[in-house]
């Protein structure tokens, strides 16, 4: 169910991102949209594309400000690319902070873990 809701959270936001570029929607804070988007996104990414998402993070205005000297449609292909990277950037931070939950989690466990064990082998002596 998580990965339909975190597909679809994800599709939706690409579309957005594009559409958002060409298209001048007022009253819309695009940006908020996009970047709590990519958060539900982001509950749905596999652990394998954490680095790709946060290199494209990196990437992606970089390709903006390059897509942006060419005439009559830089601009827009500069605000779409703007625009993926906020989406993102949401993705990518909750990705990161289940990681970290998950690392703090078995860091925990294991002294926990550890102590019990420890304490077992002491008493069957």
């Amino acid at each position: 169910m998580m990965n339909k809701v975190g597909g679809l959270a994800r599709a939706i936001y690409i579309v957005l991102a594009i559409v958002a570029g060409f298209v001048a929607m007022g009253g819309l804070n695009v940006a908020l949209i996009l970047v709590v988007l990519g958060l539900i996104a982001g509950l749905s990414m596999p652990r394998e594309r954490l680095v790709l998402a946060m290199v494209a993070v990196v990437a992606l205005p970089i390709i903006g400000t390059a897509l942006s000297t060419i005439p009559a449609i830089g601009a827009q292909l500069s605000a779409v690319m703007g625009n993926l990277q906020m989406g993102i950037a949401g993705a990518a931070a909750t990705a990161l902070a289940m990681l970290m939950y998950e690392l703090v989690m078995e860091g925990v466990m294991g002294l926990t873990g550890s102590a019990a064990a420890s304490g077992t082998a002491a008493t069957a002596r």
